[in-house]
């Protein structure tokens, strides 16, 4: 399911991304406090950001926390492939994977009938 980064069909890693309360509710601070363990936040996009290159028992904890808190501050969690960033050192999902399967039927449920996709 998974590669080394830097082999020739390195893939992608999972992105999930939460909306972030507001700045000025007061729940802010307990929203930094479960997230900022397992997400980086972009103040541009007002969003947390975790990336996972599998889906072992830390990254469903991770995932976990992400979708608690978003229930908690009535935000979402957007589940999205990403290219893997030139810093990761980590695993990558590879695109036969079980789960590009997954995502690619998801992003498929929208299409016309006989339409192409784009990739």
């Amino acid at each position: 399911m998974t590669t080394s980064p830097n082999s020739p069909d390195a893939g992608w890693v999972l992105e999930a991304s939460v909306r972030a309360a507001p700045a000025a509710d007061p729940r802010w601070n307990e929203q930094l406090d479960s997230l900022r363990s397992v997400a980086q936040y972009d103040g541009k996009t007002q969003t947390w950001c975790a990336r996972l290159g599998v889906l072992d028992l830390a990254g469903l904890q991770k995932l976990q926390i992400l979708f608690d808190a978003a229930r908690t501050y009535g935000t979402e969690v957007r589940l999205a492939p990403a290219p893997v960033p030139a810093a990761w050192n980590g695993p990558v999902f590879t695109r036969d994977s079980e789960l590009d399967v997954v995502l690619a039927a998801q992003a498929d449920q929208g299409r016309a009938l006989g339409q192409l996709p784009l990739a």
